[in-house]
């Protein structure tokens, strides 16, 4: 997410590009290179005193306070995952060791952010180690299928790149709509990496073509937008609209599907621009339609869950 400077004191890291997918010919994600670069958000060069100074929309706090809360959520996303194959594969183990440490602190500049702006963190609506019912099924079944099938880190893969690349476009459409000069571009080269890492695996795991069938039928059946099941239905359909309602935001939906539509096996999956067409509804403002016209047809079959 991006609501704040970098450091003053260094230059920050280049940012990878991610205007298209990386090339099947780009070298590898350089993992060593990572993990050396891995750290927090230094809050410590972020001008707080100038936060209260440009007050924040009602619409910006809202959507502020999902993506701190998604954020923090990371650890419980985790602890699905330990109990599959993703923790057998050395390099994905040592990715999400620091994954979860830069995703944690994303949670922590957020909220010290929404702290500074006046809008404090108040107590969750439900404790995070009280899951639903649905999401603990849910992850025994994720087990399952680790169990199940030898290649499970290839729809793991592809799952995270496909809510890496949409949560990074959701803080580029923040930036874009918030007008907020105080702005934490480091979450923002954070979230590239991210994703530049699940792209590549995803596109390395899924070049035989069982496989990609197998991760392309999970995704069409279960895969639904970052934070589905963990915040409020109504909230999750907010930040939607308000991020990609009108032909900017429709455009950023349709690009996270035309990337990943670049995946073997991927080229007709229907995602992010197919859910919004299924679940949300947009202001006349945004799209000249009738208040609470929907933007298209059911699109069926997601569950509610995610890997960010």
């Amino acid at each position: 997410m991006a609501i704040f400077r970098p450091s003053l004191d260094r230059q920050p890291d280049r940012e990878p590009s991610v205007a298209g997918p990386p090339a099947s010919n780009t070298p590898a994600f350089d993992l060593e290179a990572y993990v050396a670069r891995s750290r927090a958000v230094d809050l410590s060069a972020i001008p707080w005193d100038e936060i209260p100074r440009h007050p924040l929309s009602t619409e910006t706090i809202r959507t502020l306070r999902y993506m701190q809360d998604i954020e923090s959520h990371t650890i419980i996303y985790l602890r699905s995952l330990l109990a599959t194959r993703a923790i057998d594969d050395p390099d994905v183990a040592t990715f999400l060791s620091c994954w979860l440490y830069e995703e944690t602190f994303h949670g922590i500049a957020l909220a010290r952010f929404l702290e500074a702006a006046g809008h404090p963190v108040g107590p969750r609506f439900r404790p995070r180690g009280r899951e639903p019912l649905s999401q603990r099924i849910e992850a025994v079944a994720t087990a399952m299928v680790s169990k199940a099938w030898p290649d499970f880190c290839a729809v793991h893969m592809t799952w995270g790149a496909i809510n890496e690349l949409t949560t990074l476009t959701g803080y580029r459409r923040l930036v874009a709509v918030a007008h907020h000069p105080v702005l934490l571009e480091r979450i923002i080269i954070d979230e590239s990496r991210h994703f530049f890492f699940y792209y590549r695996q995803a596109e390395i795991r899924l070049q035989r073509p069982v496989v990609a069938r197998t991760a392309r039928f999970l995704v069409d059946r279960f895969w639904a937008p970052v934070g589905s099941g963990v915040q409020p239905r109504e909230e999750l359909g907010f930040m939607a609209r308000y991020l990609f309602s009108g032909a900017e935001g429709r455009a950023a939906a349709r690009k996270v599907d035309d990337t990943i539509r670049r995946l073997p096996g991927f080229a007709s999956v229907q995602l992010l621009e197919a859910w919004m067409n299924a679940n949300v509804t947009e202001s006349v403002s945004a799209t000249g339609a009738q208040p609470g016209a929907r933007l298209g047809t059911p699109y069926g079959g997601h569950h509610d869950h995610g890997y960010h």
